[in-house]
């Protein structure tokens, strides 16, 4: 159902990012709120910002938020869909207490966040569920009256979201030599999170396995490569591979690295492949320095052929998708049952992350959960 009365209950739709640099000037406080108390010594750091400043010391993140909104705005009126955007970031402006505070003094009561991950993870989803919780928790403490905020369900294997990204993988694939085309590997990547933090990602023990990270990847890695397949009919090697490692050296993270791949690739005689950032939904700083830069990079240096596929970003499909997974929730909040899309074996995910979820190595309250202090 579309129309006026589409999204209630909710009246506000957040979109909640990370945040990134807008200037030179901001990337070494950007970096210092992202990596606040954990210690990074602040060479890591000025080692890290050369990345930004590559870029004129401003990160894409932000920008493409913005036409993600624009998009999102235009769809919604084009199908009557009377829902307000705003938008909160955990680590630079426009930060998330701040525009949770706007939402109250805008009389908003009922709000669905939209989290820039569509994955399972600690960072990728709890840690935003903290964030909440603390910004609202400081509301709290302001006595201002709290709005309930819930979070949409993992979009990883919607159709929407994945079709989209097989549809930028054929286009890549026209990139390539003719030649090339058939024998093309697709090395599916995603950001590398400690072992310890993927084993523990997705439900705890009695409401379902952990592991949900890497799994998910693999099914909806296997859906794109099957899509591609069937378009071109050829079917072809795909393996996933991990990118932008940040940790210390002593903790296991997940492998292999995508530059470490790309050399074995070469000798073993793979003559091209298609980098697939199937874990990322924007061309933000890990797809344009990580990917763009020393990923290809070291392909030219192998002389492997390589093109890299696009995210999702503000593509008319997957903005669709966004609108269609809002109004299944509303209408789940209304006790409707609408259909649940997903493609893959996974089948959709749970609306409300059970208690535990993608548990942190600290615990700490998370909203828009079953352990949320919010209720």
């Amino acid at each position: 159902m579309e129309g006026v009365l589409a999204a209630q209950p909710y009246d506000a739709l957040l979109l909640l990012s990370f945040g990134g640099p807008e200037g030179p000037d901001d990337v070494l406080p950007f970096l210092e709120n992202v990596t606040r108390g954990r210690g990074i010594p602040r060479e890591r750091l000025a080692e890290v910002g050369a990345h930004y400043h590559l870029f004129g010391g401003v990160s894409p993140i932000n920008e493409q938020n913005r036409t993600l909104l624009t998009a999102l705005a235009d769809d919604f009126a084009a199908h009557g869909v009377d829902l307000p955007l705003y938008w909160g970031n955990r680590n630079w402006a426009p930060y998330l207490t701040d525009t949770l505070r706007q939402l109250v003094a805008d009389g908003r009561r009922r709000v669905l966040a939209l989290v820039t991950s569509a994955y399972a993870s600690y960072s990728g989803c709890r840690q935003y569920r903290e964030d909440l919780a603390g910004a609202l928790a400081t509301l709290r403490d302001e006595g201002l009256e709290l709005p309930r905020v819930d979070k949409l369900r993992l979009y990883y294997n919607h159709p929407g979201f994945l079709e989209t990204v097989a549809e930028g993988v054929l286009e890549s694939l026209q990139r390539l030599p003719s030649g090339e085309r058939a024998g093309a590997r697709l090395v599916f990547t995603t950001h590398s999170i400690p072992d310890s933090a993927a084993d523990v990602s997705g439900p705890p023990a009695g409401h379902g396995p952990g592991g949900a990270y890497v799994a998910q990847h693999l099914d909806a890695a296997r859906v794109v490569a099957e899509r591609v397949a069937e378009a071109t009919g050829v079917p072809r090697e795909w393996e996933l591979v991990y990118q932008s490692r940040s940790g210390s050296p002593r903790i296991p993270w997940l492998e292999p690295d995508v530059n470490d791949r790309l050399r074995e690739l070469h000798a073993k005689g793979e003559r091209a492949v298609v980098l697939v950032p199937v874990g990322f939904v924007s061309d933000h700083m890990e797809v344009r320095f990580d990917l763009d830069t020393e990923a290809l990079a070291t392909a030219e240096e192998l002389g492997l052929l390589a093109v890299r596929s696009p995210t999702v970003g503000a593509h008319p499909r997957f903005v669709a998708a966004l609108r269609e997974l809002v109004l299944e929730r509303a209408a789940t909040e209304r006790g409707e049952r609408p259909e649940r899309r997903a493609l893959g074996g996974r089948g959709p995910s749970h609306d409300v992350c059970p208690v535990g979820c993608c548990a942190g190595r600290v615990a700490k309250p998370a909203a828009a959960g079953a352990d949320s202090p919010f209720a």
